[in-house]
C-alpha cells in the first residue's frame, strides 16, 4: 500500500483507494462484525489514527467499503438492465453472471451485499438497515426493467413484476449463501437456468 512519512513520528499517509479494496475484501470475508479495527489497520499497514483521519468511523469505512465493492462487482450488471436489451437475455446474463462471480477463486466467495448483516448485535441495526437498503435498491432497480418489460410486449400484462423481483433478487442471494457453502459454479449456473424457466414472457428467438 502508498504510503509515506513527512517527518518522524507523524502517521503515515494511506492511498485511499487501495485502503478500500483492503477494507473490502477484509469485511467480505468477515463480515462486519467479524472484522475489527485492529484488523483493518494491521491490513493496511496503518495506526488507527490514520484510519479515522481518512474515513471516518468504522461504520463509515463499511459503508464506503460497501459502495466500493458494489461499484466493481455490480455496476456492469445494473447497467446492463438498464440498456436496450431485451429483459430476458439481462437477467439471464445476471444470473449467469453472478455464478461465475461468486466462486470466483480470486475472490472472497458469495456476494459482499447479499448475505452481509442478516444477523447482527443490535448496536449494529443501522448498518444491517443501510445494507437491507442497498438490497431493496436492487430489487427496485429490477422491478423496473421488469415494468419496462411489458410495455414493451416481453412480459405479458398484469405480470406481477414486484413478486417477479423479489424471487430473481432471492435466487441471488440464495446462490451467494451456496457458493460460501462450496458449491462449484457448474452447479450455481444450473440453477440460474432453473430460475430462468420461471420467465413468464416472450423470450429472444
Amino acid at each position: 500500500m502508498s504510503e509515506s512519512m513527512s517527518k518522524r513520528g507523524r502517521p503515515r499517509l494511506l492511498d485511499k483507494e487501495a485502503g478500500l479494496e483492503v477494507a473490502a475484501r477484509l469485511f467480505w470475508e468477515h463480515g462486519y462484525e467479524g472484522t475489527s479495527i485492529a484488523d483493518l489497520t494491521k491490513a493496511m499497514g496503518i495506526t488507527p489514527p490514520s484510519l479515522y483521519a481518512a474515513f471516518g468511523s468504522k461504520e463509515q469505512l463499511y459503508q464506503q467499503a460497501l459502495e466500493y465493492n458494489a461499484e466493481r462487482e455490480n455496476k456492469h450488471r445494473l447497467d446492463l438492465l438498464n440498456s436496450d436489451v431485451p429483459a430476458y437475455e439481462a437477467l439471464s446474463f445476471y444470473l449467469h453472471d453472478v455464478a461465475r462471480e461468486f466462486t470466483n477463486p480470486a475472490k472472497p466467495r458469495g456476494c459482499m451485499v447479499s448475505n452481509a448483516v442478516l444477523q447482527h448485535a443490535k448496536e449494529n441495526d443501522g448498518i444491517a438497515e443501510s445494507v437491507a437498503a442497498r438490497r431493496t435498491a436492487t430489487t427496485r432497480i429490477i422491478k423496473t426493467r421488469l415494468d419496462r418489460a411489458i410495455s414493451d410486449g416481453e412480459l405479458p400484462d398484469g405480470t406481477d413484476t414486484w413478486a417477479l423481483a423479489h424471487f430473481y433478487v432471492a435466487v441471488v442471494q440464495g446462490m451467494s449463501a451456496q457458493a460460501c457453502d462450496g458449491l462449484c459454479a457448474a452447479t450455481l449456473m444450473q440453477l440460474a437456468d432453473l430460475a430462468l424457466t420461471a420467465w413468464p414472457g416472450r423470450k429472444p428467438n
